[in-house]
């Protein structure tokens, strides 16, 4: 059963978007499609996050990219650069989005997530509201939304190392298979890509309640 939503109280809230890996990262790409186009994980995200950054910045939140480079930025040197500026502005007062494309062993797999780190915590709450939010956004029936209800909520428990080593709040979210061709087009298209954004400023919105 979900979750009551989430509503959390106004305050002054920092957001960290992270890209996750770089151009010279091995792999995280899809396969080259029969009509020659292929998605890049780090050239997508880095769009993606680029396009969320800008659009919250109209809305006055204070955002920052810990990524602005292209080239590989290791998950150590990430985590220093966030908790830097968590430090800073105090870790409960931070929230830091790692944002992916996420691929199978076979192409089969379809779908949305979002993962926090192992155990219960405010990150659970805030995965939450990315995952009612993105269920809202994508095309009924057209992309799965993929959970771990285990716990009693949507989010993944997971050991990532973005996660594992941030000391404020944290959230992954994998954004469709890339290595699907129906998720994958989708992903490219004007439409998917103004989808995706829009599931991450609305449910940052949300959080920090503007």
């Amino acid at each position: 059963m979900l979750k009551k939503r989430v509503y959390i109280p106004h305050f002054m809230m920092k957001i960290l978007i992270d890209n996750g890996h770089g151009e010279n990262t091995a792999g995280k790409r899809s396969p080259r499609w029969a009509d020659g186009s292929q998605l890049f994980e780090w050239k997508y995200t880095r769009e993606i996050a680029k396009r969320v950054e800008e659009e919250l910045k109209k809305h006055g939140v204070d955002v920052e990219r810990i990524v602005p480079e292209d080239t590989d930025i290791s998950i150590t040197e990430r985590c220093r650069r966030a908790n830097q500026i968590a430090a800073r502005v105090g870790k409960q007062n931070c929230l830091l989005v790692s944002i992916h494309n996420n691929a199978s062993q076979n192409g089969k797999a379809r779908g949305w997530e979002v993962h926090t780190y192992l155990g219960q915590s405010k990150s659970d709450e805030y995965a939450t509201v990315f995952w009612e939010t993105a269920k809202e956004f994508l095309p009924v029936g057209a992309n799965k939304m993929r959970s771990d209800w285990s716990d009693g909520d949507p989010d993944w428990d997971s050991n990532f190392g973005i996660l594992r080593g941030t000391t404020c709040w944290a959230l992954l979210t994998e954004n469709l298979f890339m290595d699907n061709e129906e998720d994958c087009r989708f992903l490219l298209s004007p439409e998917g890509k103004s989808v995706i954004v829009d599931i991450h400023v609305k449910a940052i919105l949300k959080i920090v309640g503007k």
